[in-house]
Protein backbone atom coordinates (compact mmCIF):
# COMPACT_ATOMS: atom_id res chain seq x y z
CA UNK A 1 0.00 0.00 0.00
CA UNK A 2 1.25 3.65 -1.06
CA UNK A 3 2.51 5.82 2.22
CA UNK A 4 -0.02 8.68 2.87
CA UNK A 5 1.79 11.89 3.15
CA UNK A 6 -1.79 13.85 2.88
CA UNK A 7 -4.93 13.28 4.64
CA UNK A 8 -7.77 12.74 2.68
CA UNK A 9 -9.70 15.90 4.14
CA UNK A 10 -6.61 18.46 3.64
CA UNK A 11 -6.54 16.59 -0.25
CA UNK A 12 -9.78 17.06 -0.96
CA UNK A 13 -9.64 20.40 0.38
CA UNK A 14 -6.97 21.61 -1.88
CA UNK A 15 -9.20 19.68 -4.91
CA UNK A 16 -11.69 21.71 -3.82
CA UNK A 17 -10.26 24.84 -4.33
CA UNK A 18 -8.68 23.62 -7.64
CA UNK A 19 -12.10 23.39 -9.25
CA UNK A 20 -13.26 26.89 -7.92
CA UNK A 21 -10.44 28.34 -9.77
CA UNK A 22 -9.07 29.69 -6.01
CA UNK A 23 -6.12 27.53 -5.20
CA UNK A 24 -2.36 28.68 -4.31
CA UNK A 25 0.79 27.28 -5.84
CA UNK A 26 0.91 24.74 -2.68
CA UNK A 27 -2.84 23.77 -3.00
CA UNK A 28 -2.24 22.87 -6.51
CA UNK A 29 0.99 20.95 -5.57
CA UNK A 30 -0.95 19.27 -2.88
CA UNK A 31 -4.07 18.21 -4.84
CA UNK A 32 -1.40 16.83 -7.42
CA UNK A 33 0.50 14.89 -5.07
CA UNK A 34 -2.59 13.93 -2.95
CA UNK A 35 -4.43 12.28 -6.32
CA UNK A 36 -0.86 10.81 -7.01
CA UNK A 37 -0.81 8.88 -3.82
CA UNK A 38 -4.26 7.89 -4.75
CA UNK A 39 -2.87 7.07 -7.64
CA UNK A 40 -0.59 4.32 -5.97
CA UNK A 41 -3.29 3.28 -3.81
CA UNK A 42 -6.08 2.16 -6.75
CA UNK A 43 -2.70 0.69 -8.62
CA UNK A 44 -0.22 -0.28 -6.58
CA UNK A 45 3.16 -1.51 -8.49
CA UNK A 46 6.36 -0.47 -9.77
CA UNK A 47 6.15 -0.88 -13.46
CA UNK A 48 4.79 2.97 -14.44
CA UNK A 49 6.44 6.09 -13.26
CA UNK A 50 3.80 8.92 -13.59
CA UNK A 51 5.33 12.13 -13.46
CA UNK A 52 3.70 15.62 -13.16
CA UNK A 53 6.32 18.64 -12.89
CA UNK A 54 7.57 19.99 -10.77
CA UNK A 55 4.89 18.64 -8.02
CA UNK A 56 4.83 14.98 -8.09
CA UNK A 57 6.23 11.59 -9.24
CA UNK A 58 4.46 8.30 -7.91
CA UNK A 59 5.16 4.39 -9.21
CA UNK A 60 2.24 2.39 -9.96
CA UNK A 61 0.63 -0.49 -11.96
CA UNK A 62 1.39 -3.93 -11.51
CA UNK A 63 4.28 -5.37 -13.42
CA UNK A 64 8.02 -5.62 -13.70
CA UNK A 65 10.25 -3.05 -11.59
CA UNK A 66 12.79 -0.75 -13.00
CA UNK A 67 16.05 -0.54 -10.72
CA UNK A 68 18.02 1.79 -12.80
CA UNK A 69 17.82 4.87 -15.57
CA UNK A 70 14.91 5.22 -16.91
CA UNK A 71 11.83 3.56 -16.11
CA UNK A 72 10.60 1.61 -19.22
CA UNK A 73 6.46 2.55 -18.76
CA UNK A 74 6.47 6.61 -17.96
CA UNK A 75 3.49 8.97 -18.15
CA UNK A 76 4.49 13.01 -17.88
CA UNK A 77 1.73 15.40 -17.84
CA UNK A 78 1.03 18.93 -16.40
CA UNK A 79 -0.80 19.75 -13.19
CA UNK A 80 -3.67 20.99 -15.23
CA UNK A 81 -4.14 18.11 -17.32
CA UNK A 82 -3.57 15.60 -14.29
CA UNK A 83 -6.13 16.91 -12.42
CA UNK A 84 -8.72 16.75 -15.96
CA UNK A 85 -7.94 13.66 -16.12
CA UNK A 86 -8.34 12.29 -12.27
CA UNK A 87 -11.76 13.88 -11.99
CA UNK A 88 -13.04 13.34 -15.35
CA UNK A 89 -13.37 16.43 -16.64
CA UNK A 90 -10.46 15.29 -19.48
CA UNK A 91 -10.80 11.67 -21.23
CA UNK A 92 -7.54 9.68 -21.34
CA UNK A 93 -7.55 9.44 -25.40
CA UNK A 94 -8.67 12.94 -25.25
CA UNK A 95 -5.64 14.00 -23.66
CA UNK A 96 -3.06 11.70 -26.15
CA UNK A 97 -4.60 12.98 -28.85
CA UNK A 98 -4.13 16.43 -27.89
CA UNK A 99 -0.29 15.74 -27.48
CA UNK A 100 -1.45 16.75 -23.40
CA UNK A 101 -0.10 13.85 -22.08
CA UNK A 102 3.57 12.11 -22.62
CA UNK A 103 3.10 8.70 -22.57
CA UNK A 104 5.94 5.66 -23.45
CA UNK A 105 5.69 2.02 -22.93
CA UNK A 106 3.48 -1.00 -23.19
CA UNK A 107 1.85 -0.25 -19.91
CA UNK A 108 1.58 3.66 -20.07
CA UNK A 109 -2.33 3.48 -20.57
CA UNK A 110 -3.57 4.71 -16.94
CA UNK A 111 -7.32 4.75 -18.54
CA UNK A 112 -8.01 1.81 -16.64
CA UNK A 113 -8.38 3.89 -13.73
CA UNK A 114 -9.04 7.71 -14.60
CA UNK A 115 -10.70 9.10 -13.92
CA UNK A 116 -11.44 8.24 -9.85
CA UNK A 117 -14.25 6.08 -9.41
CA UNK A 118 -15.07 7.68 -6.32
CA UNK A 119 -15.32 11.40 -7.36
Amino acid sequence: MARRRITSQDGRLALEQVAAGAASRSELAMAVRFTLEELAEQAPGNSVEVRVPPFGVTQCVEGPRHTRGTPPNVVETDATTWLALVTGSLAWADAVAAGRIAASGQRADLSPWLPFARW
